[in-house]
Formats: C-alpha cells, structure tokens, sequence
C-alpha cells in the first residue's frame, strides 16, 4: 500500500501540474475499478487512503473526468500494437491514433509500473503489414513533467482561459477581480496571449526573490536587470517593464488610477507597466515590488497612454 499512495500522489500531482499549463490528464472509466494488484481493486485499495482522498479519485473516475473514450478517435477494427502486444482499445492506442492523424497527445503512467520509459514506438497494421510506426512521448515524473511543459506554449483560445491560467500559475502576484476585464470584448491573439502569460510569469518570479531578510536576491537583481532597464530582452523588445514618462503621469493620471486591490474604499496609482507590441496591450501593477507587500495586478488590456 505504501506504492500505491506513492504512485496516487505522484498521479495526482501531475495531474495539478498538467491543469496549471491548461492540459488535462484524460482516463478511462474503467479506472475507477481497475485491478492495482491481482488480487486488489481500485476501490478496496483506495480505502486506506483519507476521506478526502477518496472523494476526490472517485470523483475524477467517475463523474468529472475527462474520459478519453468520449472523444475517441480509433475504432475497434484498427489494429495497433505496441511491444508485439494489441493496444486497440486502450489508451496507448488512442494516443497513438491521435498522433496518426495530427492531434497531439501523450501519455501519462503510473510509477512504479513497467512502463518508465519514452516514447512508446506503436505499429499500425493492416493484416500482417506495418503500415507506420507512431513515437508516443510518456510522462511519470512531476518534475520532469513541469520542466517539459514550461518550455512548451500553453496552449489557450479565449483571454478567459489566459485570465485563469495566470491566476494559477502566479500565486505570488495579487489581482484585481476586474483585472483582465479590459480584454473583453477584443479579438483573441495567441500570440499576444502567450506574451502576456511570459510577462506576468516573470513578474511572479520577481515578486518571489527575496531572501529571508527582504533583500533582493541576485536572481532579482538579474531579473531587474533584464527585464526592468532599458536594455533589449530576449523576445528583441525594449524593456519589458517600465514606468510612464512625467507627462503622461499627468496627462492620463485618472485613467492610471485604479481601485485598490485590498481596500475598495482606496485608489490605487499603478504607472509601472509591462508591455505587448503586437497588439499594443499593456499589464499595470503597484509599484515599487518588497518582500512584504502584495504585488498588485490592476489592469490587463489595451495600452492606455495612446497620445
């Protein structure tokens, strides 16, 4: 039982680490009664774990999902394998279709299993023939899972799926709770998307890099130096963050002026901003960023100092 709640844990906090990157980790219903041994299954196994424990897996098998066969794409008569072993009907099978026909999928296993190893190279045959061979890439480790998918664009369709993918991935940033209502209404740009998920990512790490004392540490001050002065940063833009010049403090002052975060009775004057070119949209938050204050996050949306 010791593996069990090991492999139960390490599931579920791939599953958590896939849904802060706005994937989802797909199971059959067949899940909710699988055999975990050959003698065992998954419901008298799951009874050593905590009430909440419980509701949560069977809510996962049972109810919430998602189920990858509601959205099946092979059928029982293709005719795949994997290892000289027919995977038709399994979800090895159904990554491997996927693949086959240009819908990205990979696999998530169970650790310990026998199946610690990537890819899975899946046959496609017709009669005694392979047609093609598909390379399915499988994840078991939540660390490695994370590094993967923070190098991989998030992928996203709507400014609300942006809003709560920051909300997650960010803890360290506070928001308004109309904060990315100025995107409203605007047409969706993933690329512009995927800018500002970078921007409020690196401003999230900013936030986190102080040391015990409150002092900036020198990842902060590497950040700082990369992001907040005027030189070009990676993506070949000006500084990533910066404050309004003088006179369009004073030019757009009530419109640089926000609702307080933390006290609705309060204004709040947020200049500093990080920047999108294409659209031009901008991310205003308080400034200057400490250790024990809250890094607010005001307004999400179309620049606002147009002259």
């Amino acid at each position: 039982m010791v593996s069990f709640r090991a492999a139960i844990d390490r599931l579920m906090m791939i599953r958590k680490i896939a849904r802060r990157f706005g994937r989802e980790v797909n199971c059959h219903r067949g899940m909710a009664n699988a055999l975990v041994t050959p003698s065992m299954t998954m419901p008298q196994a799951i009874q050593e774990l905590t009430i909440n424990e419980q509701r949560s897996l069977r809510s996962w098998f049972t109810k919430t999902g998602p189920f990858w066969e509601d959205t099946r794409t092979h059928s029982p008569n293709d005719y795949l394998e994997f290892n000289g072993n027919v995977v038709t009907d399994t979800a090895v099978g159904e990554a491997a279709w996927c693949r086959l026909n240009g819908i990205d999928r990979e696999l998530i296993s169970l650790t310990p299993s026998n199946w610690q190893f990537s890819p899975l190279s899946v046959e496609s045959l017709t009669g005694n023939n392979i047609q093609t061979t598909i390379d399915v890439v499988n994840h078991w480790d939540p660390v490695a899972l994370e590094t993967v998918l923070e190098n991989e664009p998030v992928p996203m369709g709507t400014w609300n799926q942006l809003a709560a993918l920051t909300v997650a991935r960010c803890s360290m940033l506070t928001f308004s709770e109309d904060a990315f209502f100025p995107l409203n209404g605007l047409p969706f740009v993933s690329g512009a998307a995927q800018r500002l998920l970078s921007i409020l990512g690196t401003l999230n790490q900013f936030k986190s890099c102080f040391d015990v004392n409150g002092q900036r540490t020198p990842k902060g001050h590497e950040i700082y130096q990369k992001f907040f002065t005027g030189v070009k940063d990676g993506g070949g833009h000006g500084a990533t963050f910066s404050d309004s010049s003088d006179s369009e403090k004073e030019k757009f002052k009530a419109l640089l002026t926000f609702t307080h975060p933390g006290d609705a009775s309060m204004s709040i004057f947020c200049t500093w901003h990080g920047k999108v070119q294409t659209p031009q949209l901008r991310v205003h938050f308080s400034w200057p960023v400490r250790a024990n204050e809250p890094l607010y996050v005001v307004y999400v949306g179309p620049k606002l100092t147009k002259r």
